[in-house]
């Protein structure tokens, strides 16, 4: 296994990454090959899209929601009765992060653009993905990435 380090309550891993994919559990891998861990909750469904994280004050360290598309489409978001700050990861059909949005401001109505072509929207605490060095680029690992798409593929997938 990889060297360990904490930062702000999650796991890094620093080399290896773990080779399973839990069901609610997201990696993202950084153009370094720094690997963080997010245990999720799925929003796979248009009313658990609508809900989001609004009306949550807090949110742990190492968790998040990961937000699933059908198909492909234009994202956009906004911080409407969310009550906390939040970094927005947007990624492909492959789980290729193609955009970032950080430290989304708590009940800010302005949309937030994701771009094009985006399947999986993964939200965090604000200000992480700075502090963990995810950048665009970066790839996500999940079971509920179709794996003949995924970039990076959960073992035995």
């Amino acid at each position: 296994m990889g060297k360990f380090a904490a930062a702000s309550g999650l796991i890094l891993w620093c080399g290896a990454a773990m080779a399973d994919c839990a069901p609610d559990t997201v990696e993202i891998r950084s153009a370094n090959g720094s690997v963080v861990r997010f245990s999720v909750e799925l929003a796979d469904d248009e009313a658990e899209r609508a809900q989001g994280l609004m009306n949550r004050e807090r949110l742990a360290s190492s968790a998040g929601m990961l937000f699933v598309y059908p198909t492909p489409k234009h994202a956009y978001f906004w911080m409407k009765d969310t009550l906390i700050a939040l970094d927005i990861i947007f990624a492909d059909a492959s789980g290729v992060v193609s955009r970032i949005h950080e430290s989304a401001v708590p009940l800010d109505e302005t949309p937030i653009d994701g771009g094009a072509g985006v399947v999986y929207v993964l939200e965090f605490n604000g200000g992480l993905a700075g502090r963990l060095g995810l950048d665009v680029g970066a790839v996500m690992r999940s079971r509920v990435i179709d794996q003949t798409a995924a970039a990076w593929r959960c073992a035995g997938e």
